[in-house]
């Protein structure tokens, strides 16, 4: 695939009218494929309709499409009204409903957002409520057996829901919630580090495992806990020890811009099965580094954002499919933030030129089908999610991950 060539304006020249129609044909095959069923709910946001809610509801929020926006809420309601009825059903498993990725806290938050959007306060409400009182199940220390910090069931998914809702809805979640519950995050990995005599002065393992990448790793509960401002700002003794989390991952950056799976492996053959994906690479870890630029405006964590930029470039056309996970989407992603934080063009163009592979004929012959093909985070929802951002880049953000 050509580079950007920065004397060729052509190659810029993005039409908005061919993007917003193909996303609008791919919205109607979601329709089609995932209707909004019991059958198509597992998952919660990850897999399952509630995700499909939260893509209607994304894109209810771009200038884009404001000429369709009740359509889209309509359709954003169809899809959270069963994702929150099959949320509360019998035979639910207590251990996780507090999930953001995969279970109840996902479904209440998106579900919580378009009834806003709907203009349905009482509803709204109830669902703000139940989200709160979820962070009593995340309190224990070891409230999973699994690992009980990590992004998909842990407490960073609990802050990462907290804080999507208290940025659209104002202290719909208190302070304290989110103190509380970044306070047993350092507690937890602290305690973990110190007993496993770990290199790291936070760490955590799931699943027996300690990984450093987005999906259940440490860069994604680092990530949150620096989200958390307040707390953050509040805290320099703390703020002391995440710098230093955020260094050893830095430490852990390969030659080629990535960094292995899981703390302290090793690789001896680069890129023979590595995994350059948004859940266990460095195009998920970008977004920590990238938050670290603009909270310490440290060039090394610039310098590393660049880094896993051109490795997202040369090896970003995943055969997983397109979408957010282990996609393509996923992948230009990268580039959606490295324009905001440079305003090099050449991240535009490449954006650009992966949501062209995503609709040519040569990737759907070439692509494996993700198991779940119109979910947000597996398929083709979160690519819709990404093509909107092309068309409006100064506003885009990684599902879940605000800069």
């Amino acid at each position: 695939m050509r580079d950007y060539d920065p004397s060729d304006r052509t190659s810029l020249m993005l039409d908005k009218n061919y993007w917003k129609s193909q996303i609008i044909s791919h919205f109607k095959e979601i329709i089609e494929q995932m209707p909004p069923i019991f059958d198509n709910c597992k998952g919660g946001i990850y897999t399952g309709c509630a995700g499909v809610a939260y893509m209607f509801y994304y894109l209810s929020e771009r200038e884009t499409f404001s000429e369709i926006r009740q359509e889209l809420l309509t359709r954003a309601r169809n899809y959270a009204e069963v994702a929150l009825s099959y949320s509360l059903g019998k035979g639910r498993d207590p251990d996780h409903a507090s999930s953001f990725m995969l279970d109840n806290g996902g479904v209440y938050v998106t579900s919580a957002l378009v009834l806003e959007s709907c203009e349905e306060p009482e509803s709204r409400e109830k669902l703000v409520k139940k989200y709160s009182a979820l962070s009593q199940l995340v309190m224990p220390q070891m409230f999973l057996h699994t690992g009980s910090d990590e992004l998909f069931f842990g407490r960073a998914g609990y802050l990462c829901g907290a804080l999507l809702l208290n940025r659209k809805l104002p202290n719909s979640v208190p302070g304290k919630i989110l103190d509380d519950v970044c306070n047993m995050i350092i507690q937890s990995g602290t305690y973990y580090a110190t007993k496993h005599k770990s290199p790291c002065p936070l760490m955590f393992a799931f699943h027996g495992k300690e990984y450093l990448g987005a999906s259940h790793g440490l860069s994604s509960i680092l990530f949150m806990l620096m989200s958390c401002g307040k707390w953050f700002s509040e805290n320099p003794s703390k703020q002391r020890i995440i710098k230093e989390c955020v260094d050893f991952l830095l430490s852990n950056m390969q030659p080629n811009g990535n960094i292995l799976p899981l703390c302290q492996e090793s690789n001896d053959n680069q890129l023979d099965g590595e995994l350059i994906h948004w859940c266990h690479g460095t195009p998920g870890i970008i977004y920590l580094f990238a938050k670290s630029w603009y909270t310490w405006k440290d060039e090394r964590y610039l310098r590393a954002c660049i880094i896993i930029g051109e490795l997202a470039w040369r090896y970003g056309l995943l055969r997983k499919g397109p979408g957010l996970c282990h996609g393509i989407a996923g992948s230009g992603y990268v580039f959606l933030l490295l324009f905001k934080l440079t305003n090099d063009e050449k991240y535009l163009y490449r954006a650009l030129k992966f949501a062209e592979f995503i609709e040519s004929d040569e990737s759907r012959e070439t692509f494996s089908r993700p198991d779940n093909p119109y979910s947000l985070f597996e398929g083709l929802a979160g690519t819709v999610c990404y093509l909107a951002d092309l068309i409006e880049p100064a506003t885009a953000e990684f599902p879940f991950f605000k800069i």
